[in-house]
């Protein structure tokens, strides 16, 4: 019997520092570590250091302070220097950025069991601020590092941190649409989601405003942005993230924001987020949304197969998957044909379109006895390669491992 996955871990990560959640089942919602026992400190520096000519790594606030001794070695920018592919060389050795970096990740998942918890997570789920395919790449290059599986890791953006963080929350609190600021003391942005009743499941996107930069009286500045982006909408709650917005500076924009709405201001609600997509992951029957942002594939790819006599519909490809990390494969079994037809679908659409695709060259055999396989790799948000490979029918007809190419797109 498989064992249910309810140990999830949660990590927002940019080049200055990280943040660390962790979500079991039995808990109302995930819980950040705080670096210093009864605060709510949650950063943790993206910092390693090491004694020179010493074995051993300290990390965070601890590496921090020793940067001041002479003796020590200390290195930051860990994340961008791992997507860039950067080697650094300690004490005449050579160390990839990527490696520093997984050490660095190595220690900090580590600190929900310094609290207690025994158990070992689940699932890994890293936030960061934007996806590419370099970072994500090199995020894949690390997994085994963390001693991890594909199926145990995840990489998501903020965008999606917050869908996932807004819809795990009870429903009266997006029942209409839901803001999202982030200032970071000098740039100021916000998210607005909505979502499509429409459709089932309801398909959701995320709306991104350029940063603006403050110059003057926050108070004031701030009013400006939310009455213009809060004009002519329906509103259930907005949520505020950086460390802009420490200091009470707020007054009259607090006023414009809590007017017919909730309003909640933290700093941890990325890595929460990233909990909640882990624990969604597990759950994706119970969850009644499709996430439609930049990294997501915009429309289904399904074959119709028949199995055990009775015809359905197989899906290779989902749309709201992340298109850097999703591939699709199966083996068929072709009946008296030579091509294959595929069902294109938009998630929001009851129509489908399907093309088809003739296996020239295939060798003449009888009914029902090929076997080719499909791989569908997407290569961009709407477009998917497709690779079938003739994989014949055992013993009886050997396969010729020839292999037919397409690109499809909707």
């Amino acid at each position: 019997m498989e064992n249910k996955r309810n140990y999830y871990l949660g990590i927002d990560l940019n080049d200055k520092y990280a943040m660390i959640s962790y979500f079991q089942l039995n808990m109302n919602e995930p819980e950040t570590v705080s670096t210093i026992a009864g605060s709510e400190n949650f950063q943790i520096p993206l910092i390693l250091a090491k004694r020179k000519e010493i074995g051993q790594w300290y990390y965070g606030d601890e590496a921090r302070k020793m940067a001041q001794n002479t003796d020590m070695i200390c290195l930051d920018k860990l994340l961008s220097r791992a997507v860039n592919g950067d080697e650094l060389v300690i004490d005449d050795e050579t160390y990839p950025a990527e490696e520093l970096l997984a050490l660095f990740l190595n220690k900090i998942t580590a600190l929900p069991n310094k609290l207690g918890n025994t158990s070992d997570f689940d699932r890994l789920v890293i936030t960061v601020d934007r996806l590419s395919k370099e970072n994500m790449d090199m995020f894949w290059r690390i997994m085994p590092k963390l001693g991890l599986k594909p199926d145990q890791f995840m990489v998501i953006d903020h965008k999606e941190s917050f869908y996932y963080f807004a819809l795990s929350q009870k429903e009266d609190l997006w029942l209409h649409d839901v803001y999202l600021f982030e200032f970071d003391k000098t740039n100021i942005r916000y998210f607005s989601l909505k979502r499509s009743m429409r459709t089932t499941p309801q398909v959701v996107t995320i709306e991104e405003s350029p940063k603006r930069t403050i110059n003057g009286d926050p108070d004031i500045e701030f009013s400006r942005i939310i009455q213009k982006a809060f004009e002519n909408k329906i509103i259930s709650t907005v949520y505020l993230v950086g460390d802009g917005f420490d200091g009470g500076w707020m007054q009259s924009s607090l006023n414009i924001l809590c007017k017919g709405r909730r309003a909640f201001v933290g700093k941890n609600l990325f890595s929460k987020g990233a909990c909640y997509a882990a624990e969604v992951r597990d759950n994706e029957d119970k969850w009644r949304f499709i996430y439609m942002g930049e990294n997501e594939l915009k429309f289904n790819l399904s074959l119709k197969v028949k199995s055990k006599g009775a015809l359905s519909f197989y899906n290779i490809i989902s749309a709201g998957k992340n298109w850097f990390e999703t591939k699709g494969q199966c083996e068929v079994i072709l009946s008296d044909t030579t091509e294959i037809d595929f069902w294109k679908q938009l998630p929001n659409s009851r129509e489908a379109k399907i093309e088809t695709l003739e296996l020239t060259d295939l060798p003449r055999r009888p009914d029902r006895t090929t076997r080719v396989r499909i791989t569908a790799t997407p290569v961009a948000d709407d477009k998917i390669n497709i690779e079938i490979m003739d994989l014949g029918f055992g013993e009886l007809f050997r396969g010729t491992d020839k292999v037919w190419h397409y690109t499809m797109t909707m």
